[in-house]
């Protein structure tokens, strides 16, 4: 009964109802987003450097060389040698090394060179098809294969470097040979292929000699010498190229130790003795966080304060609605209405106020992380997931919010519990 009641009161402003619910939604909307937002990101990020001690790779910015190398959404710091990197991979210390070998991309999916030890490291299994065995056979990753529609047995030319407007290269065709199963991880976004592949991609079309007969081409002093020189060039890009190319450069490579001392040495080791750097994944990742976690907290003082203030737009409309109804809470009293039913019913309305604002703030706060996980999902292929609950966290923040009611609440209430009938009655 006494709920009802309360349910009714609230609605006999809308407006001042209405302003305080949106303030405390606005409040828990932020709240809520940050939760999600702080918990998913951190879980992607960490996952995807899981069993990487080091990245090598070319000189320059360690954070870009992470960036792009684990989570793929950089610019690569340049190439290396392959022949100067396997020196290192080959090295006692270490366990397992992925190179990986960049070039392409299709529709703004990059393309990848690597080996199966890549799908392995993310737990990706082959969903359907098999696995890539000769050059220009990919993998799909499942949102690619998604997204694209793509099927086992088609076939697309790749475009040149990361923007899906680059350069066709239309004199190989990729043909997807499988599709990896979904892991969650960056490799769900990844078309991966053997790097033999992305090397004879890029070698020397251009400056091939049009055919006898053809425009642009050519005559020789001895022309039966050219057409054998040209049939020997045809026969040569013929010939898949193999990962025993010499002067041939990758981009970088993922390493795993067995003897954890390397993780120590290895970055100067490395940096003094070669042309390459070897960057730690996880004091990158922790910078990340510590500077994405700069943000979060203002936003999140931001959103504490919005609740100040929605605790106040609360305590502010239950005291003018006291003053109004005091003369309908004496009447109450005299028709049997105990002095704690009075403050029960303050307190059930700003209890109902609060929890109106959560619901609607974790409902809109979901729908705020759909749009950021769009846009996240377009600029950098990472997406989250607005319909996770974080029990524990969003639990706290229910509480939060009906402690703010029951502390806006609780003036006005006491004034109610302390109301003298007969002195109300009597200035009526």
């Amino acid at each position: 009964m006494i709920a009802k009641l309360a349910w009714r009161n609230i609605w006999f402003k809308p407006l001042n109802t209405l302003l305080s619910i949106i303030l405390l939604s606005s409040s828990v909307a932020i709240i809520t987003v940050l939760i999600l937002l702080q918990k998913q990101f951190e879980e992607k990020f960490s996952s995807n450097i899981d069993g990487v001690d080091l990245v090598l790779g070319a000189q320059g910015s360690p954070m870009q060389l992470i960036l792009s190398s684990v989570y793929h959404i950089d610019n690569p710091t340049g190439n290396i040698s392959y022949d100067s990197a396997k020196v290192w991979m080959n090295h006692p210390f270490i366990e397992k090394a992925i190179p990986l070998a960049f070039g392409d991309n299709y529709r703004g999916f990059k393309i990848v060179g690597t080996n199966s030890d890549y799908l392995d490291k993310y737990k990706a299994k082959i969903a359907k098809g098999k696995l890539f065995d000769k050059n220009f056979e990919v993998v799909v990753g499942s949102e690619v294969a998604q997204k694209l529609n793509l099927k086992v047995g088609g076939t697309f030319f790749g475009s040149h470097g990361d923007a899906a407007e680059g350069e066709v290269h239309d004199h190989y065709a990729y043909k997807i040979s499988g599709i990896a199963s979904p892991t969650g991880s960056v490799i769900d976004n990844l078309i991966l292929c053997n790097i033999p592949s992305v090397w004879q991609m890029h070698g020397n079309h251009e400056d091939e000699n049009p055919a006898h007969g053809e425009e642009g081409h050519v005559h020789e002093e001895d022309e039966h010498v050219h057409t054998e020189a040209c049939n020997h060039d045809h026969e040569h890009h013929e010939t898949d190229m193999t990962l025993n190319e010499p002067n041939m450069e990758i981009t970088a490579v993922l390493l795993k130790f067995r003897n954890k001392m390397g993780i120590v040495m290895w970055p100067r080791i490395i940096a003094q003795n070669t042309k390459m750097q070897a960057a730690s994944p996880a004091i990158e990742v922790n910078r990340i966080f510590s500077l994405f976690g700069i943000g979060l907290k203002a936003l999140e003082y931001l959103a504490y304060a919005i609740m100040l203030i929605s605790g106040i737009s609360i305590f502010i409309a239950l005291y003018n609605r006291l003053k109004e109804r005091k003369y309908e809470f004496a009447l109450m009293r005299i028709n049997g209405a105990s002095r704690v039913q009075l403050l029960s019913l303050i307190l059930i309305e700003s209890l109902i106020l609060c929890f109106v604002g959560f619901l609607f703030g974790t409902i809109f706060g979901r729908f705020a992380l759909g749009f950021i996980s769009n846009s996240a999902e377009d600029d950098f292929k990472m997406a989250f997931n607005p319909m996770e609950i974080v029990w524990e966290k969003e639990s706290i923040l229910l509480i939060a919010t009906l402690v703010v009611g029951i502390i806006a609440a609780l003036i006005p209430a006491i004034k109610a519990y302390q109301l003298n009938i007969s002195k109300t009655l009597a200035n009526a």
